[in-house]
């Protein structure tokens, strides 16, 4: 079926004051250095992340936005050479003075000149974008000495004429009406400064599926205010030079190039090809992009940039023959939480039976890794210039509350240099198999540039869909919409980029959900475009069919009533332990010989948790389905793993799905229910009282829960070795 798109216009986002920074996400990449140039009592603030040569310089652009709109370039680039950035006044850390005679392109060529010199930078390449073609420009002609070329992105130069729906309306003057392009207007952002910068924004992100785009742009142009960007405004038009901006262009004599979108509603393409003509540059043309590629077509920017800036070097001289190759696989195990490791290295374990002699290695990060390093795996090096997802989750969290999807959202900086260094692994080395577990921004980006596909491809995920919060209301709502029909948009355009797409379950485990409005069925989607390998546990109950004796080889006596305590892999979940170490005296007075064993995991310092006699609280424990499988009770996080491993050996749990967690609220819980398994408590009103009197409950219990289906590791490995 063809679903029908969501709509398009994007509900308004929450209100907040101009000027008022918001909680900064987390960076893939923080700066080696920081510093301050001053000019004329001006101070403008800059960063240096890693070192040369060759040196690339970002230069400010308009101060509507800080230097951060830079932060999908950086980490990547930044791996090659050395980058500087600084915040043009007006913006960010820099200060704002007042005035237009502030803000020409000459105050903004001779900042970034200051910032050459406080960076110890002999020789540049500079990377602008829009209005910073001018400043560049001007440094390159003024300064050839110190600049080794130019990257112009989306230039705003007035080399061919500009759109003509938006050339008719006047920035100064009397507000005749609010509509399209009259709000490019000084009076119109003293009334609603806000209302200006998410039309500007939207006409710069025309691609569709740009909500996270406007929504940084708009919040970087609220830590401006609109007199001061009206100055901004004013200042570009001066002329403080006699020579007019093509004469300028002629005294370039480092290499150019021009990166230009031929959907860009700010800046005709035609001005960049005026001025790659001009200096005599090459230009490159996003067919479909809009004005600010690097933000919404990062993958083909940073390596369009990475070729002009810093060349590789001379290719390998040596080769083999294709049917000499051993068969290798590159395996992608999401970080966040340890399931994905656990299910993994099952899948992995049968697929070197099935296919004698392959080699895998994998891409992967804390606390994945520590399953890996356990289980004797190949981690390959690259592992090392991954951004931490899992700290970002962390950093997102509150208490036992995790907005999910809105973590996943305000990662994109991480996900986008964690797929360069993908990228750059499988370009430098051959594999004949690639596989991601949840692993979204190789399926993200990979769709966005299937021309890089250059291995049989397998995905692998136990939920589709993202689902809206209650609470999140209609824009929410919309958000995850979206998200999900660029999702179907993807499968539809490119239905053989991936190979295999497995889900780990069954059909009857999917939510019953739409998509989004006038979007298909979550299951009945997802029948179409998977198969199912059922759970996958990584391991087979039958195994702990003699419970007493796995009992006594784990240390637990006869007479204990054992308490396992786990919120998995990640850091957040620290509130539940606290709160359940809290209930234990209460429970072990109504529980005789009650022993709780906090497991704190890998991100969790053990030190920091609360004693209570009675309560043992480790950190790491490898293979932990084991002492799960031979526990009396569970009290667990409402992740998918832990909880089917308990289902699978039959034990009776609470588990508490993380606030505002869609996936645990709404398809994890989906899939207990199905399996009757487990007593779903809201941490929001279970006090230590009300939680010891549930561990007293249901410690007890004979479950009636349904069987989990073993073998489902071997069914997701023939299907992968199918592509071997």
């Amino acid at each position: 079926m063809t679903p029908t798109p969501a709509p398009t216009a994007l509900p308004a986002s929450p209100p907040g004051p101009a000027g008022a920074p918001r909680r900064e996400q987390t960076r893939a990449r923080y700066p080696d250095e920081t510093g301050y140039i001053e000019r004329d009592g001006v101070r403008v603030h800059w960063e240096r992340y890693g070192d040369g040569p060759p040196t690339v310089l970002f230069l400010p652009t308009w101060s509507i936005v800080h230097s951060r709109f830079w932060k999908l370039q950086i980490p990547y680039l930044s791996r090659h050479c050395r980058v500087v950035t600084f915040d043009g006044r007006g913006n960010g850390c820099s200060d704002r003075p007042a005035g237009a005679d502030a803000y020409t392109p000459d105050e903004l060529a001779a900042d970034a000149l200051a910032v050459l010199d406080a960076t110890s930078t002999e020789r540049a390449v500079l990377v602008s974008l829009s209005c910073g073609a001018l400043w560049g420009t001007i440094l390159a002609a003024d300064h050839p000495e110190r600049v080794d070329g130019v990257v112009y992105i989306g230039p705003a130069v007035g080399l061919a004429p500009g759109h003509p729906e938006r050339d008719v309306w006047q920035f100064e003057g009397k507000l005749e009406t609010d509509e399209g392009w009259a709000k490019y207007n000084a009076q119109y952002w003293l009334t609603n400064y806000r209302g200006f910068l998410e039309f500007f924004f939207a006409k710069c992100f025309n691609e569709p599926h740009s909500t996270k785009q406007v929504e940084d742009c708009v919040g970087w142009g609220l830590e401006t205010d609109p007199e001061t960007l009206a100055d901004t405004t004013r200042g570009i038009g001066l002329r403080c030079r006699t020579e007019s901006f093509r004469e300028i262009c002629a005294r370039v004599r480092c290499p150019t190039l021009v990166i230009h979108g031929d959907a860009d509603l700010i800046r005709p393409h035609a001005q960049g090809e005026a001025l790659a003509e001009t200096t005599g540059g090459q230009l490159i043309t996003l067919h479909g992009s809009g004005h600010l590629p690097q933000a919404r077509d990062p993958v083909r920017v940073n390596l369009v940039l990475r070729e002009f800036v810093c060349p590789r070097g001379a290719r390998s001289s040596a080769w083999m023959r294709a049917v000499a190759r051993p068969r290798r696989v590159l395996y992608v195990s999401s970080p966040i939480g340890l399931g994905h490791a656990q299910r993994d290295v099952a899948i992995a374990r049968e697929l070197r039976g099935l296919v004698p002699g392959v080699e895998i290695d994998w891409l992967a990060q804390d606390p994945v890794t520590r399953v890996l390093e356990a289980e004797g795996e190949r981690i390959h090096p690259a592992s090392a210039e991954l951004a931490n997802e899992s700290s970002h989750i962390e950093s997102e969290s509150a208490e036992h509350d995790l907005h999910c999807f809105r973590a996943w959202r305000r990662m994109d900086e991480i996900l986008v240099a964690n797929f360069m260094v993908f990228h750059d692994l499988v370009e430098a080395e051959p594999y004949d198999l690639w596989i991601g577990d949840e692993a979204w921004e190789l399926d993200y980006f990979l769709h966005e540039n299937p021309e890089l596909k250059r291995a049989a491809y397998c995905w692998l995920t136990d939920f589709v869909g993202w689902l809206p919060m209650p609470d999140g209301g209609e824009r929410e709502a919309f958000l995850t919409a979206d998200y999900n029909a660029e999702m179907v948009e993807h499968i539809a355009r490119f239905p053989r980029l991936r190979d295999r797409a497995i889900f780990v379950g069954n059909p009857e485990d999917i939510v019953g959900d739409r998509l989004g409005p006038e979007l298909p069925l979550i299951r009945e989607w997802t029948e179409q475009h998977f198969d199912f390998a059922g759970y996958v546990s990584g391991f087979d109950p039958a195994a702990f069919a003699d419970r007493e004796a796995l009992r006594a080889e784990l240390g637990y006596g006869k007479d204990e009533r054992v308490c396992i305590v786990s919120v998995g892999g990640s850091g957040v979940g620290e509130h539940l332990l606290r709160r359940v170490i809290d209930a234990h005296p209460l429970a072990a007075a109504n529980v005789p010989g009650l022993r709780t064993i906090v497991v704190a995991g890998p991100r969790i310092d053990p030190g920091s948790l609360p004693h209570h006699d009675g309560v043992e609280v480790v950190g790491y424990v490898h293979n932990l389905y084991r002492h799960l499988a031979a526990c009396d009770l569970a009290v667990v996080q409402g992740g998918l793993t832990t909880a089917m491993e308990l289902t699978a050996n039959r034990r009776p749990f609470l588990y508490f799905p993380l606030g505002h967690h869609f996936e645990q609220n709404f398809h994890v819980r989906h899939r207990l229910e199905r399996y009757r398994a487990g007593r779903c408590m809201n941490i929001d009103t279970s006090p230590p009282a009300t939680i010891a009197h549930a561990i007293a409950e249901e410690i007890d219990r004979t479950v009636d829960y349904l069987p989990v289906e073993t073998g489902g590791a071997h069914r997701a490995a023939q299907r992968i070795a199918e592509m071997l």
